[in-house]
C-alpha cells in the first residue's frame, strides 16, 4: 500500500444505455474498494451505478472528464460516497485526493481535483438553484444557454489552482483547504 492508500483491484463495469438521457452511467458488476492511509476501507458495492458526476461539467475542460486518467478508479468510491446519506462530502472530498494519488496522479493533479470536488460541493449548495441546475452543472448544457457559470466556476478553479502552485507536493488537506477557503465559503 503506497501512502495514499490502495485499490481492491481494477474495477469491473459495463455501460447502462437509457434512450431518455446521455449514456454516462455505469454499474459495478463486482465490488470494488480502496483503503485509505487511515485503514478505513471505501466500499462501492456490486450493482452500484456510478457517473462521476460529483466532477462538474463545466470544470472538465480543466481537470478531466470522468473516466479518462489516472482518478478514473477513484472516481468510482467517490462517487459511491457521494450517494451515501451517511458519508460527509468533505469526508468523501478527502478520500478522493488520496484515491487520486493512490491511482497515480502527481501531487499538481490530485490537488486540482481535490479543488474541483471541493468547488462543486460548495456550487451545488450554495449557488442558486435556478440558476445553476443540476442537469446543467454536471450533464450537457443546452446549445442556447449562457455560460456564465461555467466562467464562473472556470474562474474559481484557476484562481484556487494558482495559488496551490505555491505548495509542496506533500501539503496537507488542511493547506488545501485554506487555500479552497479564501475563494470560496464551504
Amino acid at each position: 500500500m503506497s501512502n495514499h492508500g490502495s485499490f481492491s483491484e481494477d474495477p469491473k463495469t459495463v455501460w447502462l444505455t437509457d434512450p431518455d438521457r446521455e449514456d454516462r452511467n455505469m454499474k459495478l458488476l463486482e465490488d470494488f474498494s480502496y483503503t485509505a492511509p487511515d485503514g478505513r476501507v471505501w466500499c462501492a458495492p456490486k450493482d452500484s451505478t456510478i457517473n462521476g458526476a460529483s466532477i462538474p461539467r463545466p470544470l472538465w475542460s480543466t481537470v478531466g472528464s470522468p473516466y479518462t486518467d489516472d482518478y478514473r478508479r477513484a472516481s468510482i468510491v467517490h462517487d459511491v460516497a457521494c450517494n451515501s446519506p451517511n458519508i460527509p462530502r468533505k469526508e468523501a472530498d478527502e478520500m478522493f485526493f488520496h484515491a487520486c494519488r493512490a491511482g497515480g496522479c502527481n501531487a499538481i493533479q490530485a490537488h486540482i481535483l481535490y479543488a474541483g470536488v471541493r468547488l462543486g460541493a460548495w456550487a451545488s449548495s450554495s449557488l442558486p438553484k435556478h440558476s445553476l441546475s443540476r442537469e446543467k452543472l454536471l450533464f450537457r448544457a443546452h446549445i442556447d444557454t449562457p455560460f456564465n457559470e461555467e466562467r464562473f466556476l472556470k474562474g474559481k478553479l484557476f484562481d484556487i489552482s494558482a495559488d496551490m502552485e505555491s505548495l509542496p507536493d506533500d501539503a496537507t488537506i488542511e493547506q488545501l483547504d485554506g487555500i479552497i477557503e479564501r475563494h470560496i465559503k464551504v
